[in-house]
């Protein structure tokens, strides 16, 4: 039996949602360019692109991290992916439960390009309403 073809540019559908969850953090900074990069890729294509932080994720939105951490040895900064994502139009959730544990306060600690301080039941929200679910 032989393989079915796959999608083409054409067979892709606009306007569809697409949802983060993102759970890597600075101890994996390997796996924390790409997501902004695929992000702001969907989103240029008219997809509806959120990321929503959870576990150590969070600490990709604390003040002063992104700014130092790179995904390889003399890449680009996480923070500039992360500004090329919010200029697509890709929007920031961050776990409010998830914040105390790594000692950050919503008010104080977030960079300015969060969009929402979120709870689990936003979260359920944004996954029964994507048309996909992506996780890092």
């Amino acid at each position: 039996m032989g393989q079915a073809p796959s999608a083409t540019l054409e067979d892709v559908d606009a306007d569809q949602t697409v949802v983060f969850i993102m759970t890597s953090g600075p101890s994996t900074p390997a796996r924390c360019a790409t997501p902004f990069y695929l992000g702001a890729v969907l989103a240029s294509m008219d997809a509806r692109v959120h990321v929503f932080f959870t576990m150590e994720g969070v600490r990709l939105m604390q003040s002063g991290v992104a700014e130092s951490l790179r995904a390889m040895e003399g890449g680009r900064l996480i923070i500039d992916f992360i500004r090329d994502a919010k200029r697509a139009g890709v929007v920031l959730h961050v776990c409010e439960p998830a914040m105390p544990g790594y000692d950050m306060n919503p008010d104080t600690d977030l960079i300015p390009e969060v969009d929402h301080v979120a709870r689990a039941s936003d979260l359920a929200d944004l996954i029964l309403g994507c048309d996909k679910l992506i996780t890092f």
